[in-house]
Order: C-alpha cells, then sequence, then structure tokens
C-alpha cells in the first residue's frame, strides 16, 4: 500500500523561494530530491550523500515525525551556518508524517553558489 504524500511547506527565503512553497511530496524520499523537484535549488555540494552540511534546513514543523538525525548527520551540522535544535541536512530526511514546515537558512557554509 502506498503511503499517502507528505504536505511540505517552504517558508519564505529572498533567493531560493521568495513567495514560499507548498506542495506534495512522496513519503519515503529524501527531502532534498523533493525541494529540488519543486523547483528550489538548495545546494547539495557532496552530491545528497550527507558529507558536507549545505542542504542544511531548519524543520520547523512535523520534525517529530521524521527519523532523528544518527551521529554522522549531527556531526556534519557542526559545521552548518545558523544551527539550531530543529537543523537537519535535506538530504538525511526522509519525507514522512502529514507535514513538514522547511525554513531555508539565509546563508550556507559554501562562500559561492554554482549556477
Amino acid at each position: 500500500m502506498e503511503k499517502p504524500p507528505t504536505r511540505v511547506r517552504v517558508l519564505p527565503h529572498p533567493q531560493l523561494c521568495p513567495e514560499g512553497s507548498e506542495f506534495d511530496a512522496k513519503a519515503g524520499r529524501k527531502l532534498v530530491d523533493e525541494l529540488l523537484a519543486h523547483g528550489i535549488a538548495i545546494e547539495h555540494a557532496c552530491e545528497k550523500v550527507g558529507a558536507c552540511a549545505t542542504c542544511h534546513v531548519h524543520l520547523r514543523e512535523g520534525g517529530e515525525h521524521v527519523a532523528p538525525a544518527d551521529d554522522e548527520e549531527e556531526d556534519q551540522l557542526d559545521d552548518a551556518w545558523g544551527l539550531d535544535a530543529q537543523s537537519r541536512l535535506a538530504c538525511c530526511v526522509k519525507v514522512k508524517g502529514p507535514g513538514l514546515v522547511v525554513e531555508l537558512p539565509r546563508y550556507t557554509k559554501n562562500h559561492a553558489r554554482e549556477a
């Protein structure tokens, strides 16, 4: 039986998503893949393997429905800009639950953004 989609709401971000965004995401997929599939150009310098912290996001709501960060993700998060208790790496979060509210940090640890 297929899992119901998760409603993802992305809060406005000046460069990546000025108006904010809302979409249905396929449960079980990586959050980074769903963001990219819906036109939000989140950085992912390590090709989505949890080794760089450039896909750092804040899960403002719904984080209790996803698996907690493991030790490797926690170690990478130490390098993220603007870290808080709701910080996660979008490549490590599997979409799950009725809904997620995502805030994209204003800055990443990358000094230059690739086109």
